[in-house]
């Protein structure tokens, strides 16, 4: 899965309002009127709310009023004094408190990013609250209901994903959103200026995404003072996402080897450096207090053997992506099914990836203008299928399935057979991306069945319990 957590600016998972919470729009309305906090008459749906792209302000307008409507039965029912409700806020009052504060004063300042309120309140301090406009307990409670409410959700899928024989995979980004609770509440953990200002920020050196680079925008890490606090922030955080999910992918990978350091000014990525990171320091005190954890590392981009190095020293398995192994070069056999180790764990392609659809119709473009004579990728793609690539996306889903790696992971778009209209994200664009949802007709029988054949074909389905 994506990131869980309250998108921020340009509703990137990546760019979370917090590293803890859960975001709001993913909390069922439906669990609501089952729980009798809601009525049906409450949730019927109004324009602008779309069934295959998300309109984020629109969603987040609609939600709130009616979390708001849930909020206001449940305390009125004595909800803020219930066991399960306590037992919540003390147990994760270490984020909760902070986010809630937080979360109360963007929305008295119009969803401003921090960095932009008064001076006052711009510093955390215990006396902020008080200055929320309206009524700053209720809003602050507000925040830790969606919270609780949140929480049970989770912890009911959760519970019947198992009971299905399901694991739930999620995602850790390497860093944290300028505009978030974790920065505003602990700027001591990062490289700010005495306004609150990075003072250098995350990104890509140019590549093939972008000449310019990517320019993140993230505030860097002091590792200075996490290391004096034993990572105790980071354990927190890999704690939490771990009560949440069997196993997670740590997103940026590579960063906790070196990151690319973009002066928090610069408009582009160009002028960037290099900083070396203590991943093996902070892994090993993961290890130390989490015990074994179930970790895909996302080794993307520029790898080092450094970072080859601190994967393996972990074992954590790497990636492979079908989509980069049919061009020219050593890149293209590394992703090539038949040289995976097992210890990996393949996609056709990730969020920042076309569709396969999309995929396959730039490679058939390229291959039209290509007058040369020599191998184009559609012919290596063809070669190495062995097919017509009519059905690519069922082509590429066989050979992830066939392939040693360990596990396989296939986006949902691409079972669908779905074109770039589906697409996620685009990296080095701020618009049009993280939208897509899947319309509910699109997952019938026929499909499910098709995936199932192919994962039993190739003994990817768990075992079957004997009587």
């Amino acid at each position: 899965m994506l990131p869980v957590g309250p998108a921020g600016p340009g509703n990137s998972p990546y760019s979370a309002l917090s590293a803890f919470a859960g975001s709001p729009v993913l909390v069922s309305l439906e669990r609501l009127v089952d729980d009798g906090l809601l009525r049906a008459a409450d949730i019927v749906p109004v324009r602008g709310l779309h069934e295959d792209r998300v309109s984020y302000a629109a969603v987040t307008r609609y939600k709130l009023c009616r979390l708001r409507r849930a909020f206001a039965a449940f305390s009125s029912a004595g909800g803020l004094k219930q066991r399960s409700y306590v037992r919540f806020c003390d147990s994760e009052a270490h984020w909760l408190d902070d986010h809630a504060h937080y979360a109360a004063l963007r929305r008295a300042h119009g969803g401003q990013p921090w960095t932009t309120w008064p001076m006052a309140i711009r510093k955390r301090s215990r006396p902020a609250p008080r200055r929320v406009s309206g009524q700053p307990r209720s809003e602050i409670d507000l925040e830790r209901f969606i919270q609780y409410v949140f929480d049970r959700q989770w912890t009911a899928l959760r519970r019947a994903a198992h009971q299905a024989g399901v694991g739930l995979i999620g995602d850790i980004p390497i860093f944290v959103a300028h505009d978030s609770s974790d920065v505003w509440a602990h700027p001591e953990l990062f490289q700010l200026d005495a306004s609150g200002r990075a003072k250098v920020v995350s990104g890509v050196p140019p590549d093939l995404f972008s000449r310019d680079g990517q320019r993140w925008g993230h505030p860097h890490y002091q590792w200075a003072r996490h290391r004096s606090t034993g990572f105790a922030w980071w354990v927190a955080r890999f704690r939490r996402a771990l009560a949440q999910f069997d196993a997670v992918r740590i997103d940026h990978f590579l960063g906790f080897h070196r990151v690319w350091a973009v002066p928090g000014r610069a408009r582009t990525a160009r002028r960037g450096k290099w900083l070396k990171t203590p991943g093996g320091e902070l892994f090993s005190v993961l290890r130390r207090r989490l015990g074994s954890m179930q970790v895909i590392a996302e080794d993307l981009g520029l790898v080092t053997p450094e970072a080859e190095a601190l994967r393996d020293r972990f074992g954590f398995p790497g990636m492979r992506i079908l989509q980069f192994a049919f061009g020219e070069g050593e890149e293209s056999r590394h992703n090539q099914p038949h040289s995976y180790p097992h210890k990996c764990v393949v996609y056709p392609g990730t969020h920042d990836n076309d569709t396969i659809i999309g995929w396959i119709g730039k490679v058939r473009r390229a291959a039209r203008r290509r007058k040369d004579g020599s191998l184009t990728e559609l012919d290596r793609v063809l070669r190495y299928t062995g097919t017509s690539g009519r059905t690519i996306h069922w082509d590429l889903i066989r050979l992830a399935l066939l392939s040693p790696a360990n596990l396989a992971v296939i986006p949902l778009q691409d079972v669908l057979g779905l074109d770039n209209s589906a697409r996620m994200n685009t990296p080095a664009t701020k618009t049009g991306n993280w939208q897509w949802r899947v319309r509910r007709q699109r997952l019938v029988p026929r499909v499910a069945r098709r995936l199932r054949e192919l994962t039993d074909a190739y003994g990817r389905l768990p075992a079957q319990p004997t009587t």
